[in-house]
């Protein structure tokens, strides 16, 4: 006997429909699966094996061979346990409800979920991906295990019947007792990540204040760089509060790579704010870009739409550090395997600090340093100059003095709402800006773009044309520099590139210690 129920199957971000087609027929019992399926997939016979018995059904003694369709895409996951066993259970006499069984022959509904031992079905990573491709491709409804509902009602329109276990399942399939049914409705923006530190906290450093806003504005990449203590995380850290929220078709992108990374649960089945990702410097390249046996999205695709923030930043492995070069120019990383090809999504602002040198106290006027000018110029050395020239900030820090830390103090410093109302409105100038093109903020502007809107007056070309033949820039620096003055302007209330934007723009690419 033959049956074949719909399931997907995750190549990055994409869903494709999968058919788990079962053939149960005379012979020397056996149960196999092919369709290039990995161990995890293998390793379902003894799943569905015992789930089936432990749920009251007998296990046909027959000759089985599951063939996952199409069978020339490697596929893993244990989320076919439940098309599976459903294909089992009609090939072993189910009786099926004639609307079911036309829902499944037309491939209108998909089974996703595992199975435990007893028939209970667990939550599987990357659903929310899944139902999305599923219903891209025409599937009206979805049987997917409780644990993934909240996120899978972020799919708006998609039927969804969550089981909890597979007589549930059977149950509704034969139409004796049919699953509650719940439409998705899109995302709720109820969920708050965390709370996040004011700006008001740190006294002084009203200049690295201004830059961190400048950045946030146009989702510019910027590295600060002074002496220990003088507010460096303290200023990477607060960064996000300055973002504006995620829109509903960039919650779902972030969430989705959430999903296939297996970072939600049904407490947080939704990333509502801009991620901030903060990994500790002893993280791998693969670990930080994405990779792995199974193509799992790293930190850069985690922090999609948000902050990645690399705290010492030398201290980073050189591999890692390099490995950061493609996603901040293209906005994407593509892991590659034999007979597949996996690309996440990776457009994030890059936030880094560091110390000037190892002792991190050199140029400082009240503690000096102890490194030769060879150990400063190695530890510099390990951020390459073609990452740095990905980095359209460059900030340097100062230590404070005593008036300005001191408990009591009444110097009045910008708050994080301050600053935030500076980058809603440079926001909205860029939002109308770009409305019928492809990008949202000004450090996405490709070269063409740079043409069209970032037109500078006489004298701010002057400044550029001058600047551009002392500092022997590169193309990617002069554009760089560009599109930060554009941002500069639009943090002035838009209009034309002038003078004084060129002027910041090119201060904070070449501050004073990095150029000694």
């Amino acid at each position: 006997m033959y049956s074949r129920v719909l399931t997907g199957s995750l190549y990055g971000l994409s869903g494709e429909k999968t058919w788990a087609e079962v053939d149960s027929d005379n012979g020397l019992p056996a149960f196999n699966i092919v369709g290039l399926a990995n161990q995890s997939i293998r390793e379902a016979k003894e799943r569905i094996r015992s789930a089936m018995e432990n749920s009251g059904f007998k296990f046909p003694a027959r000759r089985i061979t599951v063939n996952l369709t199409p069978a020339g895409r490697r596929k893993g996951g244990s989320h076919y346990d439940l098309a599976i066993a459903a294909g089992l259970l009609i090939c072993s006499g189910l009786d099926i409800d004639s609307k079911a069984l036309e829902e499944l022959e037309n491939g209108e509904t998909a089974f996703l979920g595992e199975l435990t031992l007893d028939g209970r079905i667990n939550a599987v990573d990357g659903a929310l991906p899944l139902v999305i491709g599923l219903r891209d491709r025409g599937v009206r409804s979805v049987v997917l295990p409780e644990g993934n509902l909240r996120e899978a009602m972020l799919v708006k329109g998609m039927e969804l019947f969550p089981a909890p276990d597979l007589k549930a399942c059977a149950m509704h399939l034969s139409g004796f007792e049919r699953l509650e049914k719940h439409v998705g409705c899109g995302a709720s923006g109820e969920y708050r990540d965390r709370d996040i530190p004011d700006f008001s906290d740190i006294k002084g450093q009203e200049s690295i204040k201004r830059a961190a806003q400048l950045a946030a504005c146009g989702m510019h990449g910027m590295l600060m760089m002074g002496p220990p203590g003088v507010g460096k995380s303290m200023v990477g850290r607060r960064i996000p509060g300055l973002l504006p929220p995620l829109s509903y078709e960039e919650q779902l992108e972030v969430t989705q790579i959430y999903s296939v990374a297996g970072e939600l649960s049904e407490e947080k089945p939704l990333i509502t704010e801009r991620p901030f990702r903060a990994p500790h410097h002893s993280i791998s390249a693969s670990a930080l870009v994405g990779g792995g046996p199974a193509a799992r999205p790293g930190e850069v695709s985690l922090a999609h739409c948000g902050i990645l923030f690399l705290d010492e930043l030398p201290e980073f492995n050189s591999a890692a550090l390099q490995s950061l070069r493609t996603p901040l120019e293209e906005g994407s990383v593509s892991i590659n395997r034999v007979g597949a090809r996996v690309v996440y999504p990776a457009r994030f602002m890059l936030v880094a600090a560091m110390n000037p040198c190892r002792c991190g106290y050199y140029g400082d006027p009240v503690k000096e340093c102890s490194c030769t000018e060879t150990d400063r110029k190695r530890y510099i050395g390990r951020i390459s100059g073609p990452l740095l020239d990905r980095i359209d900030l460059h900030v340097s820090l100062e230590r404070l003095i005593y008036e300005e830390v001191s408990v009591g103090s009444d110097a009045p410093g910008s708050s994080t709402a301050d600053l935030k109302e500076g980058v809603a409105a440079a926001m909205s100038i860029q939002q109308e800006r770009y409305k019928d093109e492809t990008i949202r903020f000004n450090s996405q502007l490709t070269a063409p773009m740079i043409e069209k809107y970032c037109r500078t007056d006489r004298t701010g070309g002057e400044l550029l044309k001058a600047a551009y033949e002392r500092f022997d820039l590169s193309a990617r620096a002069y554009h760089r520099i560009l599109k930060l003055a554009r941002t500069a302007a639009d943090l002035d209330g838009g209009g034309d590139i002038k003078e004084k934007h060129v002027l910041e723009a090119l201060r904070y690419r070449f501050p004073e210690d990095l150029m000694k």
